[in-house]
């Protein structure tokens, strides 16, 4: 018998970012075995780069996953205010509910992807319905928001947040999260009984669609950061450390979107670095592993934070498959697995640091060889996006037997 699965997911391609394309790998995998449905919002993310929608629902099929887009609010200001947020949040929450109840009979198990929280209400009503519910933890939204300033720690909206957080990961019946690190962090926050469901499904990458291809002699200096440019990211202590980099031709190419671009312009003309860094913007994902591939070096600088120590951003793994070494910045998780992989340099997120491990990098083209081959294998070994998909679906597989095992041996009351 075939297992019908829904993902909720507040972002998915052609929006940009590392949790759209994580989800959509992992939906497209999963689809070996699984029939899959994603929900996902009117296309919103980055906003302000999509046009508005009125319709309802959009249908897609995406090599072999269905895709329901629900409307929901569109916010269409770059960094939008809490306020504004919120609407896009919720309406889809709502929506995505109402699909799961008018729907309930199509489909086995539910998976919702958080942040943001939101995404829990869903969940909680397919739980009421009585599906089996997973809930991936990408990070804690309330802690990491509070942490970057976005919110106050006191204000009634946190305290309403972390009430209905605790509420879905206690209705939950698997809680799946990325990093050791998370897990332990999702105990202590919202109680110890939680550690014996959760799961470490990490991040990875699709070793089929990332690859290096060129001859790593032949790149320039070129210095490629991929994904987010958002307030979780060190970009600004990178942007500062092209003023310390001496390589005449060497290049900081930031390629994406997010809240902090217009500031972080504002920075690079402000200390005259237009020539040695480059605002590339939004591209197309497939032409991503080409970006990477003509790339010299990798960034991967995350701030140094607590709340952060759980965080291996996708776009990490995606450097290792294609070879490209790599600098990050950041506590935790990310700096024990550069250092225990020998993948690349881990540094201090401040402009002279990161200028040091770059040079080091640009100077030693042996070391950087080495450093991308181990990455390469790293990946291709250990995060490869179809095995990690597998161990989703082992988790899907597991509830779905107990659920079915459980309605076949409950008593019939009306038989003698």
């Amino acid at each position: 018998m075939t297992t019908n699965c829904v993902i909720v997911s507040q972002r998915y391609p052609p929006e940009k970012g590392g949790n759209a394309s994580r989800i959509h790998d992992t939906a497209v995998n999963l689809g070996d075995e699984f029939n899959v449905t994603v929900l996902a919002p009117s296309l919103c993310y980055p906003p302000g780069n999509f046009e508005r929608t009125w319709k309802r629902k959009q249908t897609e099929r995406d090599e072999g996953v269905i895709v329901h887009r629900l409307w929901t609010w569109q916010p269409q200001r770059e960094n939008p205010s809490l306020l504004r947020r919120l609407p896009y949040y919720v309406i889809f929450a709502l929506h995505a509910a109402l699909w799961l109840v008018v729907n309930f009979r199509q489909y086995d198990v539910v998976m919702t992807s958080t942040p943001p929280i939101t995404t829990g209400f869903p969940g909680l009503v397919a739980a009421a319905i009585g599906n089996p519910w997973v809930i991936d933890v990408r990070d804690l939204w309330i802690e990491n928001s509070i942490a970057l300033g976005y919110i106050q720690a006191d204000s009634p909206l946190v305290k309403a947040g972390r009430t209905f957080q605790r509420l879905a990961l206690h209705s939950a019946d698997r809680i799946t999260v990325t990093t050791e690190t998370l897990r332990d962090a999702v105990g202590d926050t919202y109680g110890s009984e939680l550690r014996d469901r959760v799961r470490v499904v990490p991040n990875g990458v699709d070793t089929d669609r990332f690859s290096s291809v060129s001859t790593p002699e032949n790149n320039d200096s070129r210095i490629v950061y991929t994904g987010n440019i958002g307030s979780a990211q060190a970009l600004e202590p990178c942007i500062r450390a092209m003023q310390h980099v001496s390589s005449d031709n060497a290049l900081l190419q930031l390629v994406g979107d997010g809240d902090e671009v217009s500031r972080l312009k504002s920075v690079t003309e402000r200390l005259g670095l237009e020539d040695r860094v480059e605002f590339v913007g939004l591209v197309d994902r497939e032409r991503i592993p080409e970006i990477l591939d003509s790339a010299t070096v990798g960034l991967a600088p995350i701030k140094d934070s607590p709340e952060l120590d759980y965080a291996i951003p996708t776009k990490l793994y995606e450097y290792m498959a294609c070879s490209l070494p790599v600098v990050v910045t950041g506590r935790g998780e990310i700096k024990r697995f550069t250092t225990d992989t020998d993948v690349g340099i881990h540094t201090e997120p401040d402009p002279e640091s990161i200028a040091v491990a770059i040079e080091t990098l640009l100077e030693n083209p042996e070391k950087r060889v080495a450093m991308g081959q181990d990455g390469h294998r790293v990946v291709s070994e250990e995060y490869d996006r179809q095995a990690i998909a597998g161990q989703l679906g082992e988790v899907f597989r597991t509830l779905t037997v107990t659920e079915r095992r459980e309605s076949c041996t409950t008593p019939d009351p009306d038989h003698d």
